[in-house]
């Protein structure tokens, strides 16, 4: 992962820079991975990652150091935070919910912990269009794909659990990458 986002990266920079570099306060990271998001952060904030793979850790820390944040980093997952009610700022998952196992549970955690008007800022890739050639490949690849790429399942439709998840307000952009099985994509934000 840490060696093969990069033109994925290039695709999504401006939007993530939309989406990022507003946030202020106390910003939760869940699944931030190898700390892609880091540069779009604006100076100042608090940032704490829940990150489950262990493997992680190493990149995420020298991420956080080039981009001058300090990170509270700490081992969790999604579905179950250890943070208290109402105790931050914004909720950021970027290329996560593919490959969360619960993810009903997780955006109830995410609507928890934020703080009224809190902010939950997303991209995604997402399931095609049905039937479409695109989408019959995410299903065919999906049992395998998850293998390979630490979980993932391309053909999930997660802009429905997102628009049932009782936010205030949703501002939901579908939008496709130039790249094969993983070119449908969502980003957005869900206002608490």
């Amino acid at each position: 992962m840490a060696h093969c986002t990069g033109r994925h990266e290039r695709e999504v920079a401006e939007r993530k820079r939309r989406l990022l570099a507003p946030l202020s306060g106390t910003v939760l990271e869940i699944g931030p991975g190898t700390g892609a998001n880091f540069p779009y952060y604006a100076h100042g904030i608090r940032w704490i990652g829940i990150e489950p793979n262990p493997f992680m850790r190493e990149y995420l820390e020298q991420a956080a150091h080039k981009a001058g944040i300090e990170a509270d980093l700490r081992s969790g997952f999604a579905d179950s935070l250890d943070l208290a009610d109402g105790s931050v700022d914004a909720v950021v998952g970027t290329l996560v919910f593919c490959s969360v196992d619960d993810v009903a549970a997780a955006l109830r955690e995410i609507r928890r912990v934020l703080k009224p008007g809190g902010r939950f800022v997303f991209l995604e890739h997402v399931a095609a269009a049905s039937e479409t050639s695109t989408r019959r490949w995410q299903d065919r690849l999906a049992r395998f794909w998850g293998i390979f790429a630490d979980g993932c399942q391309p053909n999930r439709e997660t802009w429905r659990a997102i628009e049932a998840a009782g936010f205030r307000e949703l501002q939901l952009e579908h939008f496709r990458v130039p790249l094969p099985v993983i070119g449908p994509h969502i980003a957005g934000v869900a206002i608490k």
